[in-house]
């Protein structure tokens, strides 16, 4: 996807309250923005970070600037979570996922299990439906390792179940990870951060739960899908 207009560079100040940040501009320029990201962000919020915002004039926002990107380990890391869902609907339409291109019908934001709604649903008729569950993923610690969850997730852990349910229904489950950073060759799950989740993630993918991690190229002008990367959790004898 493009950034209409561009993307401007910024010096981070802090970021506070999860939804709000302070910043500079490169003019000098003090400003608050809004951050489309309310979780940890760990490694992500260090003050003096180069950072990228989005600029929208609605005059129903509180706030024209919005955080895209920040500049980590010497590469742009994408933070924004509403744009995952769109880039793994471009690298489904594009013929990035293999194992789902013969889906002619995509819907988005179907519900299923208990209270919950799945980010994509495919259908294709002859063939199992496939719900698709999408995760923002920016974490690194090692690298070329991308890794998540950076903190407990417990409704991570709660799709996993549910779509584990769904296997079990006659169905296919796949879970996508969305790197937003080009910085990383595998994935791997964070079971010192959240064991719950590990577990849970194992003993879905036993059932039959799919899992693919999707590799992003991040710049000011544009965030695209690029590959797929090996997720460690899945390697021959991981689980």
């Amino acid at each position: 996807m493009l950034f209409h207009p561009p993307l401007v560079p910024a010096t981070l100040v802090e970021r506070y309250k999860r939804f709000l940040f302070d910043a500079v501009l490169d003019d000098g320029t003090a400003i608050t923005g809004s951050c489309p990201n309310t979780g940890s962000m760990r490694g992500l919020t260090t003050p003096g970070s180069r950072i990228w915002l989005s600029l929208h004039d609605s005059p129903t926002r509180k706030y024209r600037h919005m955080l895209e990107m920040v500049e980590a380990e010497g590469t742009l890391v994408g933070i924004n979570t509403g744009l995952p869902n769109r880039l793994a609907e471009e690298a489904i339409r594009a013929g990035l996922l293999p194992s789902l291109n013969r889906y002619r019908t995509l819907r988005r934001e179907q519900r299923y299990g208990t209270n919950s709604r799945i980010d994509f649903l495919l259908s294709e008729p002859g063939r199992p439906d496939a719900y698709v569950e999408v995760k923002n993923v920016h974490f690194i610690r090692e690298p070329g390792l991308a890794e998540f969850p950076d903190t407990v997730t417990k409704r991570g852990t709660k799709h996993l179940d549910e779509m584990a349910r769904m296997v079990s229904q006659g169905h296919r489950a796949v879970m996508l990870y969305v790197i937003q950073r080009s910085d990383c060759d595998a994935l791997r799950l964070c079971e010192d951060l959240d064991p719950t989740y590990v577990e849970t993630f194992r003993r879905a993918a036993k059932h039959g739960v799919e899992a693919y991690a999707l590799r992003c190229r991040v710049s000011p002008s544009e965030v695209v899908a690029t590959d797929l990367v090996t997720i460690d959790e899945l390697r021959p004898g991981a689980l």
